[in-house]
């Protein structure tokens, strides 16, 4: 993609509706000769481990400044960091509705306390305007402390394609297109209930590359230090730590480059989470009651739950929220483990 037609991208991003939905799709960002290197990139390099910045293959993906470019627009900042939550899938079978965050559901948690600024790109290898496979999310729910509520979209992405959320947002990978255009999208739930023919076919194998790029602040920090205690990624990174081309091309690309692969390679206290468990802040409450799934204030914390929350004891509520949560997570985590294997 030339320099003037990637400006051309990034002057037709709509800020404000980003805000407002929690999504954005940046048509036509990769050629179509890119979008087959990435493939056979992602090929060869199964075994090799690692993130996409410590992969010579894949590196540019994080470093040609395309990703850095919208998130600079997007967050309204120069200041961005990368701090090695990056990967590729092949056929990976991740379904389920989850937060990428590191506060899932928590009203009180710090990562709810004002706008969030921690952003996940996905760049699909093939095409799911009218293939099935691709990314399913609730429309708005980066402003929701729940992963129940929020349209359900299924995100109809084309080669070549630059996909960009909150990591606030309640997403499903591997969603569902039907090939009767009126039907509605399918939960990840119901997949189960559709006959093959019923199903629109799948655009061969389905490679996809992600990477986290966020604003160098709090919810960095935070983000970052929670993803220290998650085993898939702490696995990953002690394999294929960085060597000096990969920082200088960190550097280059106007990233500040936060080295977890370093920090966790003699760390005992690193990655002890298969799956996503509460991530501690100083006031956390450990017990008592939490508040009803509310919207997010836009630059406020939410107040501290009291009572009941439509006649059932908010004990109850709380329960059961995380007990959705955990689901969540463990269904996130497989789909992230299976990744990791198909990259190998």
């Amino acid at each position: 993609m030339t320099a003037p037609a990637i400006e051309e991208a990034i002057d037709a991003l709509d800020v404000d509706k980003f805000w407002e939905r929690g999504y954005a799709i940046l048509p036509n960002v990769y050629t179509p000769e890119e979008i087959a290197a990435f493939r056979e990139a992602a090929y060869a390099s199964r075994g090799f481990g690692g993130d996409l910045l410590a992969n010579p293959r894949l590196r540019s993906v994080i470093t040609d400044g395309r990703m850095a470019a919208v998130a600079r627009k997007l967050l309204g900042t120069d200041d961005l960091i990368y701090t090695g939550d990056s990967s590729f899938t092949i056929n990976g079978t991740q379904k389920g509705w989850h937060k990428d965050n590191a506060d899932r559901v928590d009203p009180e948690a710090p990562d709810w306390a004002d706008r969030y600024t921690q952003l996940r790109f996905g760049i699909y290898c093939q095409d799911h305007s009218e293939h099935t496979g691709g990314l399913n999310l609730r429309v708005g729910s980066h402003d929701l402390r729940n992963t129940t509520e929020g349209e359900v979209q299924y995100v109809k992405t084309k080669p070549g394609d630059l996909a960009v959320w909150s990591m606030r947002i309640t997403h499903s990978g591997n969603g569902m297109l039907l090939k009767d255009p009126e039907a509605p999208f399918p939960m990840p739930n119901e997949h189960d209930r559709f006959k093959p023919e019923e199903v629109a076919e799948a655009d061969g194998d389905r490679i996809a590359l992600f990477a986290h790029i966020g604003a160098d602040d709090k919810h960095a920090k935070r983000y970052a230090d929670y993803t220290k205690t998650r085993k898939y990624l702490v696995d990953a990174w002690r394999m294929r730590p960085y060597d000096d081309e990969a920082r200088q091309a960190a550097e280059d690309a106007g990233l500040r480059l936060r080295d977890l692969p370093a920090e966790v390679m003699d760390d005992p206290t690193a990655g002890l989470n298969e799956l996503w468990q509460p991530f501690p802040y100083e006031g956390q409450k450990t017990k008592g009651a939490a508040a009803k799934p509310t919207p997010a204030a836009p630059a406020a914390a939410a107040a501290p739950a009291t009572g009941t929350s439509g006649g059932m004891d908010v004990k109850a509520v709380a329960k059961a929220t995380l007990r959705r949560a955990y689901r969540a997570a463990r269904g996130g985590a497989k789909g992230v483990r299976d990744g990791w294997r198909a990259g190998r």
